[in-house]
């Protein structure tokens, strides 16, 4: 009787930090006052506001204050976050939760996913995720694959921000990242993408591969590169390299557009001193555009033209 009230001493001054309930539900309850444990097993539900966490088996330590501190769940639990018609789930090895801080982590094939009504929005498979439901900010560590709408990355890193109802505020994907859009496929160091604005930059040593009306290979290199979905357009900054059939470019920054009917990569705009190299020809100029359907290119600005290996045979002089 005595550790029962002790329990629930503990649980009532816990309580008290949230303001609001802590609802601790399971077959048996026991408390360790040696090891400054509860132990929970069988059918165990843990409700804090709207995240509740299920599993067969958990542990509650507790510190000094006697207040309850980090609950971990065992054996493949289930965290579940309602924000209307949003919910976050959260799977895992094991689950970690700071009663304290209302921080959720999951250790070991972690699995999430947003839903908006019966639609996953997001889903993400990482080593392990931890989820700050004070911020709502959720990030990724180890081995991460995400997949938001039609966006697929892999990654070392993903940071999502959802705002306090659920929807998704901004993404980050950080470290040998890769990210797959239809047919169009990019790689860079940290790629950040606004989902309000369907905006994506990406930094460091940057690599886009787009496909062109024709179904050839269009690829862009250079240090930092941003892509607007709406527009379907690019924009390409800091040694700029592009190969496109038997094109080659070079320059300080470039711009990509889509043709108006197929909305396919199609315009090419070099800004700045910049090179084109087709064949035997290197074209160097302040401006070039080319274009894929139909293949030609225009120079403009202090216009140099080089043809290589001309055939200046003996005994032509006339």
């Amino acid at each position: 009787m005595k550790k029962i009230i002790i329990c629930l001493i503990l649980l009532i001054s816990s309580i008290g930090v949230f303001a609001s309930d802590l609802v601790i539900d399971s077959k048996t309850q026991t408390f360790l006052d040696n090891e400054k444990k509860i132990k929970l097993d069988g059918d165990v539900n843990v409700k804090l506001d709207n995240l509740t966490v299920t599993s067969d088996r958990a542990e509650v330590s507790i510190r000094r204050n006697n207040k309850l501190d980090t609950a971990t769940f065992f054996d493949k639990p289930y965290a579940l976050e309602i924000n209307g018609n949003k919910k976050r789930e959260v799977k895992a090895t094991i689950l970690k939760v700071s009663l304290i801080n209302k921080i959720v982590r999951a250790e070991g094939d972690a699995h999430s996913v947003i839903t908006e009504g019966n639609t996953p929005i997001v889903e993400i498979n990482a080593d392990s995720q931890e989820y700050d439901t004070n911020s709502n900010v959720m990030v990724a560590t180890g081995s991460v694959k995400m997949r938001y709408k039609d966006i697929n990355t892999v990654s070392d890193k993903a940071v999502i921000i959802t705002d306090d109802k659920g929807g998704v505020k901004k993404i980050d994907i950080i470290g040998n990242a890769k990210v797959k859009q239809e047919q169009n496929e990019s790689e860079g160091n940290h790629f950040v993408y606004n989902p309000v604005t369907e905006e994506m930059s990406v930094t460091g040593n940057t690599k886009t591969v787009a496909i062109s009306d024709e179904g050839k290979k269009l690829i862009i290199h250079s240090d930092y590169q941003q892509y607007s979905k709406r527009q379907n357009s690019y924009v390409g900054s800091g040694h700029v390299k592009i190969w496109y059939d038997d094109y080659y470019a070079q320059g300080p920054k470039v711009t990509v557009f889509p043709d108006a009917n197929t909305n396919k990569p199609n315009e090419v705009y070099f800004v700045g001193r910049s090179k084109i190299i087709q064949q035997e020809k290197d074209i160097i100029a302040d401006k070039i555009k080319m274009t894929m359907n139909p293949k030609d290119f225009t120079a403009e600005g202090n216009v140099r033209t080089i043809i290589h290996n001309i055939d200046t045979k003996e005994g032509n002089n006339l």
